[in-house]
């Protein structure tokens, strides 16, 4: 796991002070469609981009092209030509890995009882799916959610299917126009985010972090929180495995936040960041009210509706504050590197 020290001197100039003045406006199509030049190249800095993405996010109507180039999806180097070709080799991709599937279907429904269990699971996760807005309009389509989700979790053996995923590809549906577009920046999240999110690779090496964060930045909230058994804050995994997504008052607050984890600013492994704000946000009930160890995660759970920016302003200040005490010492950061 990488550590939480400051990608570059870009991401460096970034301050505490900064985080706490008004967000300015996102970025714009006028302004995205400046960051390029007539050949569609990138006539800015990645590294520029990125912070700007930081600080101030992106509009929903440039946030899918940003993302690809975020995700990887795109390459920062490439032409507007190139792109294209980009878009129509992944199209393609994505119909061959469809009739690939279709080839193999009865195979896997005759000898793999797994594949049989997963998608029942899958199918029963999107059905409670709520799929409507509040007017009563459909906004994503179960059948093709659901064929994204197996093809998902039959070519991608890394990142298995868990309860949670078909909440996180809706919102990939919800962002892109097309299926493949949906695919691949599912898939290139969860590589770019370094599988953060899947319970079996990234999920516990967070919690690990998250402990000793808490250990290193407030050691009276962390004893408390070992007095109260050895898996309170493992208790917390939701979280990660959802990218917080539950946490949040809407749709375009967790689009902030994730792509915010895309930037990889102003650090690597800034989720960890975002569980400790949150954590501390109920510390003092916590430690007031002597809470079992069943009581904190409820009241962890309870810690919805929030504001985007509010937590990524909060978890910037945890960042200035680990900058402040000159994390660089090499104990804490071989922890962090575990």
């Amino acid at each position: 796991m990488t550590t939480l020290s400051p990608e570059n001197s870009l991401s460096a100039r970034w301050s505490a002070s900064f985080i706490l003045v008004k967000r300015k406006p996102p970025i714009d199509k006028t302004e995205w469609d400046g960051f390029f030049d007539e050949n569609g190249l990138l006539a800015k800095s990645r590294d520029f981009i990125c912070v700007n993405i930081l600080e101030r996010g992106l509009h929903p109507f440039v946030r899918t092209e940003a993302w690809k180039f975020l995700t990887g999806y795109y390459s920062w180097q490439s032409s507007q030509d190139e792109r294209l070709t980009v878009d129509s080799t992944r199209r393609k991709n994505y119909e061959a890995l469809c009739e690939m599937y279709k080839k193999i279907q009865p195979l896997l429904e005759n000898l793999h009882r797994n594949f049989m269990e997963t998608r029942n699971t899958i199918a029963y996760d999107i059905q409670k799916l709520y799929d409507k807005d509040p007017l009563g309009n459909v906004l994503i389509d179960k059948k093709r959610l659901e064929k994204i989700l197996l093809l998902s979790y039959v070519c991608n053996t890394q990142a298995e299917y868990q309860q949670g995923f078909h909440e996180m590809v809706m919102l990939f549906q919800l962002m892109a126009e097309h299926d493949h577009e949906t695919f691949w920046l599912f898939q290139f999240f969860l590589q770019k985010t370094g599988n953060s999110c899947v319970i079996k690779i990234g999920v516990g090496k967070n919690l690990d972090v998250l402990n000793i964060l808490i250990n290193f930045l407030d050691p009276v909230f962390a004893e408390h929180l070992r007095g109260k058994g050895a898996g309170t804050v493992q208790s917390l995994f939701p979280w990660f495995c959802l990218c917080f997504q539950r946490a949040f008052k809407s749709f375009d607050d967790v689009w902030r936040l994730w792509e915010v984890l895309l930037t990889g600013k102003p650090c690597r492994n800034f989720q960890v960041l975002v569980a400790y704000s949150m954590l501390q946000m109920v510390r003092e009930q916590v430690l007031q009210e002597s809470m079992t160890s069943d009581s904190i995660l409820l009241a962890c759970n309870n810690l919805i509706d929030l504001d985007a920016d509010v937590l990524i302003s909060a978890a910037c200040l945890v960042y200035a504050e680990l900058i402040q005490k000159d994390v660089s010492g090499p104990d804490y950061l071989s922890s962090l590197s575990k």
